[in-house]
C-alpha cells in the first residue's frame, strides 16, 4: 500500500475505526489513543497491506490486539497500584453531548442517562460477545468481515451477535426500557 492509497484507505475507514476504539475503550480519550497506536502500526506495516485483502478487517485485527495488550498492561499496574482517572476524580463526568436546539434540559439529561446505561450495559457483556456486537454496529462490519477478524466460523458470530442482542433486550426490559 503506497502512501497515497493509505491516505484514502484512512479516509473511507478510519470513522468506522476510530467509533470502534472508542466504544472497545468505553472511553473516548483512550479510544483516540487506541485509534493513533493502531494507525501507527498499520503506517508501519503499509508496505505489507493489500487493499484487496480487506485492510478494514486486518485494521481492526490489529485493534483488539492492542487493545488486549493495553488491557493487559492496566490490569498489571492496577494490581500493583490502584489507579483512577481524572474524570472519576472531578465534580463532573467531563462527557458532553450534542445539545439539541428542541429538546428541554430534562430531554437532554435524559439522553445522556439512557447512552449511559446502555454503554455500561453493553461493556458489562462478556468479551466475548460485546466485540463482535461492536464490531457489527460501530464498525458496521458484515457478519463474514467480523468472522474474518476474530478468526472464528460465520455460525460463531452470528450465535454470539444473537446472544449479545438477546442479554441487551432483557437487561434494558428489566430496566423498564422497551
Amino acid at each position: 500500500m503506497e502512501k497515497h492509497e493509505f491516505e484514502q484507505f484512512v479516509l473511507e475507514h478510519g470513522k468506522d475505526i476510530l467509533r470502534f476504539c472508542r466504544l472497545q475503550a468505553n472511553d473516548t480519550d483512550i479510544g483516540n489513543e487506541l485509534y493513533q497506536d493502531t494507525m501507527l502500526k498499520l503506517l508501519e506495516k503499509r508496505k505489507k497491506i493489500k487493499l484487496n485483502q480487506n485492510a478494514k478487517s486486518y485494521a481492526l485485527s490489529v485493534s483488539i490486539l492492542l487493545w488486549k495488550n493495553r488491557k493487559k498492561k492496566y490490569a498489571n499496574r492496577k494490581r500493583l497500584v490502584n489507579m483512577c482517572s481524572l474524570e472519576e476524580m472531578s465534580e463532573t463526568d467531563g462527557d458532553t453531548i450534542e445539545d439539541d436546539k428542541t429538546s428541554t434540559p430534562e430531554q437532554t439529561f435524559q439522553k445522556k442517562d439512557e447512552r449511559n446505561e446502555v454503554q455500561r450495559l453493553i461493556q458489562d457483556l462478556p468479551e466475548k460477545n460485546r466485540v463482535p456486537l461492536l464490531l457489527y454496529y460501530s464498525a458496521q462490519m458484515k457478519v463474514e468481515e467480523i468472522a474474518q477478524v476474530l478468526k472464528l466460523p460465520e455460525g460463531t458470530v452470528k450465535s454470539r451477535l444473537r446472544k449479545a442482542k438477546q442479554i441487551m433486550k432483557e437487561k434494558l426490559e428489566a430496566l423498564g426500557y422497551e
